[in-house]
């Protein structure tokens, strides 16, 4: 065995423990990888836990400024939310003065402000998560609705969700921070906007004398920003959900019928939003600053391997790839026998024809099964090339030895050439014609270069023209050649080939059947083929010989002459001719009562008369 020309990075076990060890390095690297991830994870979720409470702690105190005019009370709401969070929170004013700190007196604020608190321009007041821009709605200043205006609100409220309820629509009623009540929809049937026309009175949204009031001032302050802008400032307001007014909504109007385009509305909602602020201005505190803890100073949280953690991971690390390393070992030495005693076999000159034992039902001994099978062919496919050689010198040997004979003779003056000597030769050349001729087409049929000159043939018409070429011979045999057709099934083939692999067929059959037998040749549509049968009631063939009457030279009775048994290469050749119109030919027989040959051809369309 030349075991010493594979490199050694080629060899098979080589290749399966590196591919091992990079296993079990991958393994080891994404168990730690899973672990700091997770980890980190951790973390990351305890930062967002400590940033929710941040973003509410910073929504309670714009609550606090939106509802007080300033902060002397929030000293209390501080210590309340620190206690809670375990945060420090520090609210000091725009110059750093101190309003109140949950941290002991003295102690140092952070370099930078966490956030800045002014309930007139803020985004970051949250319920929970929702994010809002502009002003805070918790700041209700003039628009806040007297108790009388509340309890009439609250009338029209309960008569419209009785309204609603009969129509099939559940809603619920909330009070916003100005005391309005407001109906929602529950009932995801329909649009939150949708109201039926029966509810549809408009006195739930109409405003109160309060409202009206707010909203006036909301316009004396507008009326300038708005002529400034060249736009309309004489039409009352719409009235919003919770100060009067909704400017974030840009699908409403913002109280004003601006025309034109989107830089018309953007500045008209620009003004209100100026002068909703004047005017909520005097009921919000002051603009403050907030600190949270340690600020932006605070380092990021880490997660980092301790030694001992290192040397686990290390440890674990070794014992996986010695496990990896030592199993792979074991598994590829077995992998690899039946693969060097294959290696061997195929190295074996080729008369040997080396067999390997199969010791294992897998792929690997699928494989020595497909080695010996190939062995065997290769075996066979050797003597059937060795018989073809002798069988082709024998089929040229005869026939040129009786021209030779005969020309040595003449030559020497023992024999005229009369007549019937040259018959003689001339049929001696036919034979060799014959054979040369039945070579040359199982070649071009072997290499594809057989080529077919297709037409529509008729299967009847096909059937007589061969019978009536071989009604001669049939005659002089004292054999009955008869003809069948079922239909007139029609071939799309070459019909000078179809004649040629028919008449090998006829010529076989006569020659096995004893005076006053028969042969028939029938003809049928079966499907989308046609099948041509050439039945005899000869002698038949062995069942032994039977899957070898289509290989060239094959005869049942290896004593028989040429003359006699023919050169045992027309069958080969009904079979490469039938194979390359796109069929399949078949032999069945039965000793003693004849035998049977099928061809299966495709069918085509009877074609149209004129």
């Amino acid at each position: 065995m030349n075991r010493a020309r594979i490199p050694l990075r080629k060899r098979l076990l080589v290749r399966l423990l590196i591919a091992s060890v990079l296993i079990a390095v991958c393994s080891v690297a994404a168990t730690a990888w899973l672990a700091v991830t997770t980890t980190t994870r951790a973390l990351r979720e305890e930062q967002g836990q400590a940033l929710a409470d941040d973003m509410d702690i910073l929504a309670e105190l714009s609550g606090y400024a939106a509802t007080h005019p300033d902060w002397k009370g929030v000293r209390a709401t501080v210590r309340v939310l620190s206690a809670r969070t375990g945060r420090r929170i520090a609210l000091t004013t725009a110059d750093r003065t101190l309003l109140a700190d949950s941290a002991p007196r003295g102690t140092s604020l952070p370099p930078r402000a966490a956030a800045t608190v002014d309930p007139l321009r803020t985004d970051t007041h949250s319920e929970r998560g929702a994010q809002l821009s502009g002003t805070d709605p918790r700041v209700v200043g003039p628009y806040r609705l007297t108790a009388a205006e509340r309890t009439k609100l609250d009338a029209l409220a309960r008569a419209r969700q009785g309204c609603f309820s009969r129509h099939g629509i559940d809603t619920t009623v909330d009070a916003m921070p100005s005391g309005r009540p407001v109906l929602r929809i529950t009932d995801g049937a329909v649009g939150p906007d949708y109201v039926p026309e029966p509810c549809a009175d408009g006195l739930l949204n109409a405003p109160t004398p309060t409202e009206e009031k707010a909203l006036a001032g909301l316009r004396q302050h507008a009326r300038g920003c708005l002529t400034r802008q060249g736009l309309d400032a004489g039409t009352p307001l719409a009235l919003g959900g919770v100060t009067g007014l909704d400017l974030r909504d840009p699908t409403v109007s913002p109280g004003f019928p601006v025309k034109g385009d989107g830089a018309s509305v953007r500045a008209a909602r620009t003004c209100l939003e100026d002068a909703l602020r004047t005017q909520l201005d005097p009921y919000v505190a002051p603009v403050a600053e907030l600190f949270l803890g340690g600020g932006d100073s605070a380092a990021a949280p880490r997660w980092d391997l301790s030694a001992a953690n290192k040397a686990k991971v290390v440890g674990a690390a070794g014992l996986v790839l010695a496990v990896t390393v030592a199993v792979t070992a074991v598994v590829a030495s077995r992998l690899v026998r039946p693969l060097r005693a294959l290696t061997e076999a195929a190295q074996q000159p080729p008369d040997r024809h080396a067999r390997v034992p199969v010791t294992t039902r897998d792929e690997t001994g699928i494989l020595a099964e497909a080695f010996n099978d190939l062995a065997e062919r290769r075996e066979r496919l050797e003597a059937q090339r060795k018989a073809l050689v002798s069988d082709v010198a024998h089929e040229l040997r005869s026939p040129l030895t009786n021209i030779r004979g005969w020309l040595e003779v003449t030559r020497d003056g023992l024999v005229e050439p009369d007549a019937e000597l040259l018959t003689a030769l001339h049929e001696e050349a036919l034979v060799l014609q014959r054979v040369i001729d039945d070579l040359r087409d199982l070649a071009a049929a072997d290499a594809g270069t057989l080529r077919l000159h297709r037409e529509p043939v008729a299967a009847d018409e096909l059937l007589a023209q061969v019978a009536a070429a071989h009604r001669v011979a049939a005659d002089t045999a004292g054999v009955t050649l008869r003809t069948e057709t079922d239909g007139v099934p029609w071939l799309d083939a070459d019909p000078v080939r179809l004649r040629q692999a028919l008449g090998n067929l006829v010529t076989n059959a006569v020659r096995h059947t004893p005076p006053d037998g028969t042969v028939t040749l029938t003809a049928r549509r079966a499907g989308e083929q046609v099948v041509l049968e050439v039945a005899d009631t000869g002698t038949g063939i062995a069942a032994e010989d039977l899957p070898h009457v289509f290989e060239r030279f094959w005869r049942a009775e290896k004593s028989r002459s040429r003359r006699t048994g023919g050169s045992g290469l027309g069958l080969p050749i009904v079979r490469q001719l039938t194979t390359a119109h796109g069929g399949t030919a078949q032999a069945a027989s039965t000793p003693g009562a004849g035998s049977v040959f099928t061809l299966r051809l495709p069918a085509a369309a009877a074609p149209r008369d004129g």
